[in-house]
């Protein structure tokens, strides 16, 4: 082991979670102590307030924070389509840039399964094996992963594969045995030179394979207090039986996270290292449709983001929308690695200054695909939510089979002030035509701009 004693490119350490709602963490709001040391990091660094995906599924929300691009433009506008694997992404950048670039965990970016009427694809199933190194997006130094950890695991026991192929086999619950390989790696390098680690957690996400949010046993009576979140008051759903198990997994992350937090102390690299925790998206139990995300409400879309090191310091609270694809930017500029023209996203260090210009001249809204349960576009302003979707062509699989379309009705209007829990659409009141009219333009325009077409969109007002 070697400590680090010269001053060195900073290390950046990227925790991503799958599933998390953002009012799971203490600094938005969770009275229990889910998150005691996500907090802590919040009160060093600094606390984004709105932040969200992009994309409210697994697959492309990851191909946005590896590529800096919009699902769409990459072709991952669904689970299992891999990336390009001629593209270059942040991996590539950082390597470049003379880095170890590492991952470990859920990749969910390999496998290309069925079919799309509208892209080329080329069937490839690594669910249940190992990925082929042209697949692991760049991640060329250290890599321990599962293309589909919910496949080859359960709470309790499974594997995942190393860079060679070979399964490496846990017992125990999944996040503790992935942060002990974690910090076994993180032991046996050399820190002298600059890290890049990617660290993917596949909880609090459910298990597929029974439809079940496990958290570590005992989690049900530990955290039966819980406040209601006021999206789920007085709905269906399965949140009664599982939320108590959802924020059991969210504390065993953050537990791991304080184990990292205490290795990189002990290393001595936790002062040179800025640390990213997200999540691909949320979870609202079924509440919206028939799973738990692919919807353009909140509890589907909006997430917590945290960043502490360099200049995310001082426990700042930035209000400004942020989303997924401001990230890999922001990835880059940490590590003084000059930004490609065509990432979509911008840097969050525009946020931190007292420069008026620099806020001002931040977007308004954040601009949202939705994909398998429908082909659905949306835009997130402070304001308002609004959402359209195209017609049914090939229902249930039109959000499968099509990326795109040329043609979209409205589905959703919500007046986010007077409403936070996403309760009265407005989408058909008369009173609203003019702000529907309006953000259908604002929401053209983000189409445009991701590289799509501009459709056409139909109202249903009454």
């Amino acid at each position: 082991m070697r400590y680090n004693t010269a001053k060195t490119k900073p290390n950046v350490i990227f925790i991503l979670t799958d599933q998390q709602r953002y009012d799971t963490v203490g600094c938005y709001g969770q009275d229990l102590n889910i998150t005691p040391n996500l907090d802590g990091i919040a009160k060093e660094g600094v606390c984004f307030e709105y932040t969200f995906t992009n994309q409210p599924v697994c697959g492309p929300a990851r191909a946005i924070l590896q590529s800096g691009k919009y699902p769409t433009e990459l072709g991952c506008f669904r689970n299992a389509i891999g990336l390009p694997i001629s593209d270059q992404n942040i991996a590539n950048y950082f390597s470049k840039n003379g880095y170890d670039v590492a991952y470990i965990g859920k990749w969910h970016l390999a496998s290309t399964l069925g079919k799309s009427d509208d892209i080329s694809l080329e069937k490839q199933d690594f669910r249940r094996r190992s990925i082929p190194p042209e697949y692991r997006g760049g991640y060329k130094d250290y890599w321990l992963a599962s293309d589909a950890l919910e496949h080859t695991s359960h709470a309790y026991n499974g594997h995942f594969f190393d860079g060679d192929g070979n399964k490496r086999e846990f017992n125990g619950y999944r996040v503790d045995c992935q942060t002990d390989f974690i910090l076994d790696y993180l032991e046996s390098r050399n820190v002298q030179k600059p890290l890049f680690l990617f660290i993917s957690f596949l909880e609090p996400h459910h298990q597929n394979d029974h439809n079940a949010i496990e958290g570590p046993t005992g989690s049900k009576e530990k955290f039966k207090d819980f406040r209601i979140p006021g999206d789920l008051q007085d709905t269906e759903g399965d949140w009664e039986e599982f939320f108590a198990d959802y924020l059991g997994c969210c504390h065993s992350i953050d537990m791991n996270l304080g184990r990292i937090i205490a290795t990189l102390k002990r290393l001595g690299i936790y002062e040179n290292s800025t640390i990213f925790f997200t999540s691909d998206h949320g979870c609202h139990f079924r509440t919206r449709n028939r799973e738990y995300k692919r919807s353009c409400h909140e509890s589907s879309i909006r997430i917590p983001l945290v960043i502490k090191g360099l200049d995310f310091n001082g426990g700042r609270v930035i209000s400004e929308l942020v989303s997924l694809i401001d990230l890999p930017p922001t990835l880059l500029k940490v590590a003084g690695i000059e930004i490609p023209n065509f990432m979509r996203g911008n840097a969050l260090q525009k946020l931190l200054d007292n420069d008026s210009d620099n806020k001002k001249d931040w977007p308004q809204e954040i601009f949202i695909q939705i994909s398998e349960n429908q082909v659905g576009r949306a835009i997130r302003t402070k304001k308002w939510k609004y959402s359209v979707v195209a017609p049914k062509r090939n229902e249930p699989w039109d959000g499968y089979l099509y990326s795109k379309s040329d043609i979209y009705n409205e589905e959703f209007l919500y007046d986010l002030e007077n409403d936070v829990y996403e309760k009265n659409n407005l989408v058909e009141d008369p009173n609203f035509e003019d702000v529907r009219k309006g953000l259908a333009d604002i929401l053209k325009r983000k189409m445009k701009e991701a590289g799509e077409d501009v459709p056409k969109i139909y109202s249903i007002s009454k």
